[in-house]
């Protein structure tokens, strides 16, 4: 069946209070919702960026299951996400919720995807954990994540069609491996928060390499400017074609990217350079 599903990258700047980037979020989605999006990803730590990585563990939730709504006072950001999904119609990633983990005093940074009923359809929790250290600029995301370790593919119903979604979160972008595992896909998400630092140097090539390897859309979110806690993340959510070319894209603040997944130009890229039946490894 030949569609063209429009889709958002939610661009957020979000600081140290949950109260107003939920406001920022619902906004931005209620945007994404009006221009005609079927499906909109929001950001890495959408819900909280602040100067502690330890901050995450005091909102962290337990897992609601796939009709958060039963337990609201519990579950307040998953919550939000069902039920912006359900008022907007539409399909909304929320990348990430700090969930409860197996270890004391660490959570899980999960990426969770609700359907326009607003009934959860997946979670995925980030596997790889980012480490960086450059003169003064130094971060560890292991200080308070702990590590998800299964890759998770979600079948995303839009206008009586199944998409086959891969799922990612931020530094997961740096190990092919993981895509691979999951091929063939539709779509890959990618809610980050790249550091200024690395995403000018590797945020729009690795994309685009994840797009051509996959020969897939690539739908990528980020945090986009400077925060409360003086961190500088790059920005640039973007769209990203199965051949590699950038469909739109927003450099910095907060906003909202729209574009459209073309299923006809991916069976085409795929029917002329069938580099996904060629593999051999």
């Amino acid at each position: 069946m030949v569609m063209k599903i429009k889709m958002a990258a939610v661009q957020m700047v979000s600081g140290p209070d949950v109260d107003r980037n939920l406001e920022v979020a619902d906004g931005l989605l209620a945007q994404a919702a009006k221009q005609g999006a079927k499906l909109a990803l929001l950001p890495e730590y959408f819900c909280l960026m602040s100067g502690n990585d330890r901050d995450k563990l005091g909102i962290m939730e337990p897992d609601a299951g796939e009709w958060p709504m039963q337990a609201e006072a519990e579950v307040p950001l998953q919550c939000f996400l069902s039920d912006a999904a359900r008022r907007y119609g539409m399909t909304v990633l929320g990348g990430t919720v700090p969930m409860r983990s197996p270890k004391i005093n660490k959570v899980c940074n999960s990426l969770l995807v609700y359907g326009p009923d607003g009934r959860r359809l997946a979670r995925y929790d980030k596997i790889h954990l980012f480490g960086f250290q450059r003169g003064d600029e130094s971060y560890d995301e292991s200080v308070a994540i702990h590590p998800g370790r299964t890759p998770v593919v979600a079948d995303v119903p839009v206008d009586g069609a199944l998409l086959r979604v891969g799922l990612s979160v931020c530094y997961d972008l740096r190990f092919p491996e993981l895509y691979r595992q999951m091929a063939p896909l539709d779509l890959m998400v990618m809610p980050a928060a790249f550091t200024y630092t690395t995403g000018q140097a590797h945020w729009e090539l690795l994309l685009r390499a994840r797009a051509v390897e996959g020969q897939c859309y690539v739908l990528a979110s980020g945090q986009g400017g400077t925060h409360p806690s003086g961190r500088r993340t790059w920005g640039h959510s973007m769209l990203v074609d199965p051949w590699g070319e950038v469909c739109a894209v927003l450099p910095e603040g907060e906003g909202v990217v729209m574009a459209e997944m073309d299923t006809e130009r991916l069976a085409s890229v795929r029917e002329s350079l069938p580099a996904l039946r060629h593999r051999v490894l």
